[in-house]
């Protein structure tokens, strides 16, 4: 089994790109179809999940990696969502190719008026280095045009820095619950909302008199909210249909790898933890009968041979 996987695998990797590509223009054109008061939207989404791999010598935990472009029509619903998945490696360099290759192609072959294009992660390291570094410098292939992308730190994340300030400024009481309950919703509001958040836990934070822990777990969710309130305009991006939240690429780290790679006492080698992503990204990307085709396509047919020509006295020969 572990055989045939492999070959499997190998053989429906070559064809998921393009077969990926297709997908998203489909889904790009029922889009730009439907009736809505938005632009048509194309996120892009990375993120990472820890793995325990096998090594000659007990185990280890590393970093694999998960990639998300999704289209939303007019109404902002989503259509689909095509997946990139690799296996853990220095720099997810292979993520950041991948996901690259989808887009430049799509924007290549996509003859339409250009969607929303926007990059929604929970500001991670490789997150965040992705978009400095290729995102935003990233122009049309074919127009050469600079791209104009909207980036969002996802709202869920910013919401749990919140909490962590409502726990130091409040401790665990009544007060600190319906404090965070009342930024989160500030977080949606026009006008600066994250700005207003800080205001508001800088004015309960100097009546306090914090330990050297508790001011440690203040400043560094305070400076998340800080260094990031460019792309924490959550009310602006409601208005033009952008997604808030990072959920569909946080739930492509469990659909790909978590309910098939993190069972009970599972390890695995750095090949056989590409093996099974090849097969599960092209499944749930909704593409699966597409590459197999291409594979069967590709395949040098069998010639079936038929019945020759019977003697004109074989029977009487066989009698």
């Amino acid at each position: 089994m572990r055989q045939v996987s492999q070959v499997v695998s190998d053989e429906m990797a070559e064809y998921r790109h393009d077969a990926q590509v297709d997908q998203l223009l489909a889904w790009l054109a029922a889009a730009g179809a439907s009736t809505g008061r938005h632009k048509p939207v194309a996120c892009v989404g990375r993120d990472g999940i820890t793995l325990r791999l096998r090594m000659t010598r007990g185990s280890l935990y590393e970093v694999a990696s998960t990639g998300t472009v999704s289209v939303y029509d007019r109404r902002g619903i989503r259509l689909g969502t095509v997946y990139p998945a690799y296996a853990p490696a220095s720099g997810q360099s292979a993520m950041s190719q991948a996901l690259t290759a989808v887009i430049r192609d799509v924007l290549t072959r996509w003859e339409g008026p250009l969607p929303r294009w926007c990059d929604v992660t929970d500001a991670g390291d490789n997150e965040t280095g992705y978009d400095d570094h290729v995102l935003r410098g990233m122009t049309h292939p074919r127009t050469g045009a600079a791209l104009a992308w909207v980036r969002v730190v996802d709202y869920y994340h910013a919401s749990e820095r919140v909490w962590a300030l409502a726990n130091v400024v409040f401790g665990n009481a009544s007060r600190a619950v319906r404090w965070a309950k009342t930024m989160r919703k500030w977080f949606l509001r026009p006008g600066g909302g994250v700005n207003r958040v800080r205001h508001s836990a800088t004015a309960f934070r100097v009546a306090r008199t914090l330990t050297r822990v508790q001011k440690k777990e203040y400043d560094r969710a305070y400076a998340y909210l800080r260094n990031r309130m460019g792309h924490l305009d959550d009310a602006r991006y409601r208005r033009v249909g952008v997604p808030l939240g990072s959920g569909v690429t946080g739930a492509a780290c469990k659909t790909v790898f978590t309910q098939r790679l993190k069972l009970s006492g599972m390890r695995w080698t750095k090949e056989g933890t590409q093996t099974i992503p090849n097969l599960r990204v092209i499944l749930l990307s909704g593409i699966w009968g597409a590459v197999y085709g291409r594979v069967l396509a590709a395949r040098p047919q069998p010639i079936m041979g038929g019945y020759r020509a019977s003697e004109p006295d074989e029977i009487g020969i066989a009698a």
